[in-house]
């Protein structure tokens, strides 16, 4: 099985980039510790040395829905700026999240379907009598082309495929496009607060994520034993 996620600082500053750099190492190793296939497919670089804007991963393996499901979603990190030390901020968002794959069409001959059809329109007698226009129909996608330019039935079929090769382009250029949207939206979608996973420091060590109900609890005894002293 294979899941595509796309590692992102948004709109945030250089701050954030840098930790979606330290983020991109820490999956990449993480999912080789756990003998998963993970490959960097495309990664855009900060505006500063070693900071990334956003990164975008296939991994691949057995268990990947749930190493995905344990990265996907706001990623916090806690530490002082790398670039403006005087800044009082120390908390920096990130965002995590799982992207469809692309389907990206090779046709092979076996993948199209060419059916005869009567020609229509102006032509003549001949066209009228004889089957020469062509269909090509790519059957994984149900996407057709049509030629009935020429009385040859060969020379039809041979513009029915160009055709439908066309076709074909713009329309995995659409689906591209869609993703690149979709990938924006994921950027501008970062939402802080119930982070999935929280770091701090320079050296960038895991923190444990306190459940609510456990620090309740533990000031309830503090509560009642201050009650009993």
């Amino acid at each position: 099985m294979e899941k595509i996620i796309q590692i992102t600082a948004g709109r945030g500053p250089a701050e954030c980039t840098w930790v979606v750099a330290q983020v991109l190492k820490k999956v990449l190793a993480e999912a080789q510790k756990l003998q998963l296939e993970a490959v960097l497919l495309q990664r855009q670089a900060g505006s500063e040395n070693g900071t990334v804007e956003t990164a975008t991963v296939s991994v691949k393996g057995k268990d990947v829905s749930m190493f995905v499901a344990s990265w996907a979603g706001t990623i916090q990190w806690i530490g002082q700026s790398q670039f403006r030390k005087m800044h009082k901020r120390k908390n920096w968002f990130i965002g995590i999240f799982e992207i469809e794959k692309q389907k990206n069409w090779t046709i092979s001959e076996n993948e199209i379907q060419y059916q005869a059809m009567r020609s229509s329109g102006a032509g003549g007698q001949h066209v009228n009598k004889v089957s020469s226009a062509i269909r090509a129909t790519h059957l994984p996608t149900g996407i057709t082309a049509v030629a009935m330019d020429s009385r040859s039935q060969h020379q039809n079929k041979k513009l029915a495929t160009e055709r439908l090769f066309k076709k074909l382009e713009s329309e995995n250029l659409q689906q591209l496009k869609e993703q690149v949207g979709k990938q924006w939206e994921n950027q501008l979608n970062i939402q802080r607060g119930n982070p999935i996973r929280i770091f701090a420091g320079t050296d960038f060590k895991k923190n444990k994520i306190e459940k609510s109900y456990k620090g309740t609890r533990r000031k309830l005894k503090t509560d009642l034993r201050n009650e009993n002293n």
